[in-house]
C-alpha cells in the first residue's frame, strides 16, 4: 500500500500550495468561546481576532476584534476597534465601535467613534465623542467634547465674559 522512497532529497515545490484557492478568513463558529487575557498577562503589540476577547490584563497596542469586554482591571493604550465594546476598565486610546458601552469603573483618555453609546453614571470621559451612522465613516465635525463631571478638580469657562463653574451647570 504504502512505498517507502530511498530520495532523501524530497522538496515542496514552492508552485504548490497547500491552502484551496476557494478558501475564505476563517469566522468563529457562533458558538465560540472568547479569547481571554487574563490580569498576569501583559501583551506589547497589536491583538486582532475575528472572534470575542475578554481583557483582564494590559494590552499595550492596538486591539480589533469582533466583540471587546474589558474587565474592571484590564487595560488597553492603543485603539480599541470592535463591533461591540464593553468597557469596566481603562483605555488610553479611541474606541471605534457599533455599540459602546461604558460602565461606571470606566476610565477613557480618547475619543469614542459610535453608532449607539451608553454610559453609566461614574465613568470617566475626557476627550471627543461622535456618532457615525450605519452607512457613513465618522465625520469629524460632528464631535462633541466631553470631559467628566466627575472630576475632582473644578473647571471653569469664560462665557460673555463670566466665568461659570462647570459642576454648577451640571
Amino acid at each position: 500500500m504504502f512505498k517507502k522512497s530511498n530520495n532523501k532529497n524530497t522538496t515542496l515545490n514552492s508552485t504548490e500550495k497547500s491552502i484551496p484557492k476557494d478558501s475564505k478568513p476563517m469566522e468563529p463558529p457562533s458558538n465560540s468561546v472568547p479569547s481571554i487575557i487574563s490580569s498576569d498577562v501583559v501583551v506589547k503589540g497589536n491583538v486582532s481576532t475575528s472572534g470575542e476577547i475578554q481583557l483582564d490584563g494590559t494590552i499595550e497596542g492596538d486591539v480589533k476584534s469582533k466583540n471587546l469586554t474589558m474587565c474592571e482591571n484590564g487595560t488597553v493604550k492603543g485603539k480599541v476597534t470592535a463591533d461591540d465594546v464593553i468597557v469596566k476598565g481603562s483605555v488610553n486610546g479611541s474606541i471605534v465601535g457599533r455599540n459602546v458601552r461604558l460602565e461606571k469603573s470606566a476610565k477613557l483618555n480618547g475619543d469614542i467613534c459610535h453608532q449607539t453609546l451608553s454610559i453609566e453614571a461614574g465613568a470617566y470621559i475626557e476627550g471627543n465623542l461622535s456618532h457615525q451612522s450605519a452607512s457613513t465613516n465618522p465625520a469629524p465635525g460632528n464631535a462633541t467634547k466631553v470631559m467628566s463631571a466627575n472630576s475632582d478638580e473644578k473647571k471653569e469657562e469664560k462665557k460673555d465674559g463670566k466665568t461659570k463653574d462647570l459642576v454648577d451647570r451640571l
